[in-house]
């Protein structure tokens, strides 16, 4: 490649990081807002909680509250780590998500096996993504 063609692909690489790093701080903006409308909705459950609203509405929104967490950690770990998203901030994300499924959906008991396997599979994906040989940060 010639250095011309080298200088027209940094460039291009360059503006599209940008780019990225624009749209990744812009969502880490909103999600930072609805993680405060979540708040909010918290306390309204808190405070209510005595007379309508259930456990599971409680567990619900908590679960979603560790999401929003979770997906502004990832965003913060992407900047911290040099423009790189560690596969075990997924698969965090993952497991959270699959055990709201279960709590909110949990009327067929082999969907809650299947989704119960599921998480047993990110869970190893995990301990493999931890172990000496893969760990790299």
């Amino acid at each position: 490649m010639s250095v011309q063609n080298r200088r027209w692909a940094d460039l291009i690489a360059a503006f599209l990081q940008a780019v990225l790093n624009l749209a990744l701080l812009s969502l880490g903006i909103i999600l930072i807002i609805f993680l405060g409308k979540e708040t909010l909705h918290l306390a309204d459950v808190l405070i209510t909680s005595g007379i309508q609203a259930s456990k599971y509405e409680l567990v619900e929104g908590l679960l979603v509250y560790f999401l929003y967490f979770e997906f502004i950690a990832l965003i913060l770990k992407y900047f911290q780590s040099g423009y790189h998203f560690p596969l075990r901030y997924f698969v965090y994300i993952g497991i959270t998500a699959i055990v709201r499924l279960i709590i909110v959906d949990n009327a067929s008991p082999v969907d809650v096996l299947l989704y119960s396997g599921a998480i047993l599979l990110l869970v190893i994906t995990l301990w493999l993504c931890n172990s000496q040989r893969l760990k790299r940060e």
